[in-house]
């Protein structure tokens, strides 16, 4: 039989339908091709948006009606806050949420027998277990990402994810270091550490932190680079700092969501630091790392987000030395605290203040690349355009580098100068 497997949303999210793959190749399944009409589609749900719930609903919809003869999996956040919906409304065949994925496949050997809806949604979330689902290769040709835990305990005001995903809890560490060993020694030159709450690794653990699992990730031989998917700065401490300053196989580059930078919108958010706190630890950063790229993420159109508290926001981007912003409109989320927040911000405000802050994306990104021109770099081939003769990949510190070859290298190591792609 032929499986098709789709999936929506963040890496984690990818990194699980890997492992679902991985164990019906194992019992002797095969991948359904692009032409081929499947005899069971998994999907892979995401909800952290309400754009995401929206896409989740239209491709369930799209895969139910396009191959009507097939079994339809559905699993995810998406699946976990709105199973009853998709099993009364949509009449998906088989539906669990962000656990039980280890059941996938004996569910449809079941169903496969009996033609019964299963539905197995654990609504106790707090209480999940971090699950094992083996050594997992997610790949993006020659980069790899590796979980390493799951689930949150943030509670940001606006944030659904720590009642679909549950606690945060941490993968048995000997567990990650022996599945980073094989993608190392499968021939992966780049591992990204992910997760739903990366730094909050080592929390739920006796004296072992998430800077002492990048020190031991890193410590293992013939590993290239090793890069931080994101991370909050209330999780970056000094050992990391010096990490990254020290070892040439941690990438130059750290994701850091700022969300925004008003004292007053963080405090409605319930973010866990000040907007100087934050800058602080921004500048101490840069002050130690002066190459390192910063990245971040901005959620504009707040409830109640004044002109003021918007300016305040963008002083305090510029203050960090960000080089690069992904920008976000409030999406109000039923079930959070924001959602029955006073002063919703209107769409024509969120949109105008969005285009206000990928206006200055473009121009920090703009002189980070200024800055980095003629330096050297060490480029991790990633793709080859046979057409245009151009090797394609990126350095440590997240410079997109392009290459003039007339023979694919992807997955070598190139050390070339910096200089920007028209």
């Amino acid at each position: 039989m032929k499986v098709k497997f789709f999936s929506l949303g963040c890496k984690v999210n990818s990194y699980e339908n890997d492992a679902v793959k991985q164990s019906f190749l194992n019992k002797g399944y095969e991948l359904a091709l692009s032409e081929d009409i499947p005899d069971i589609d998994i999907i892979n749900t995401c909800s952290v948006t309400s754009t995401a719930d929206q896409k989740s609903r239209q491709h369930i919809r799209k895969f139910k009606k396009n191959y009507p003869n097939a079994i339809i999996v559905v699993m995810g956040c998406y699946a976990q806050g709105n199973y009853e919906f998709i099993s009364k409304e949509i009449e998906a065949d088989i539906i669990i949420g962000t656990s039980n994925r280890d059941k996938i496949l004996s569910y449809v050997e079941d169903f496969i027998k009996n033609r019964k809806q299963i539905v197995d949604i654990d609504t106790k979330t707090r209480l999940f277990k971090y699950e094992e689902l083996g050594i997992v290769s997610c790949s993006e040709n020659v980069r790899a990402y590796l979980k390493i835990q799951d689930g949150c305990d943030n509670f940001c005001s606006y944030c659904v994810i720590p009642y679909r995903r549950g606690k945060n809890r941490s993968r048995n560490k000997d567990d990650i270091i022996k599945e980073a060993k094989k993608l190392v020694n499968d021939g992966y030159k780049e591992i990204v550490l992910t997760g739903i709450h990366v730094g909050g690794y080592g929390s739920d653990l006796d004296s072992y932190r998430f800077s002492d699992l990048v020190e031991e990730i890193s410590n293992i031989p013939n590993l290239f680079r090793l890069r931080i998917s994101s991370i909050e700065a209330t999780d970056i401490d000094e050992k990391l700092i010096s990490l990254i300053k020290s070892r040439k196989n941690i990438a130059k580059h750290l994701h850091i969501p700022i969300q925004s930078g008003s004292p007053t919108v963080l405090e409605r958010m319930n973010r866990k630091y000040t907007s100087e706190e934050f800058v602080e630890k921004l500048i101490n950063i840069r002050r130690k790392i002066p190459s390192i790229c910063l990245t971040t993420d901005v959620i504009v159109g707040f409830p109640g987000e004044s002109d003021l508290e918007f300016k305040t926001t963008v002083m305090n981007i510029v203050r960090c030395g960000f080089d690069m912003l992904h920008v976000f409109p409030f999406s109000a989320r039923e079930g959070t605290k924001a959602y029955t927040m006073p002063n919703q911000v209107d769409p024509q405000t969120k949109e105008k203040r969005v285009k206000r802050l990928l206006s200055l994306s473009k121009k920090l990104w703009e002189g980070y690349q200024d800055e980095n021109i003629g330096k050297n770099v060490e480029v991790l081939i990633e793709q080859y355009d046979e057409k245009k003769h151009l090797l394609k990949g990126h350095s440590s510190n997240y410079l997109e580098v392009f290459i003039p070859s007339t023979i694919n290298l992807t997955g070598h190591i190139i050390k070339t100068f910096y200089k920007k792609h028209r």
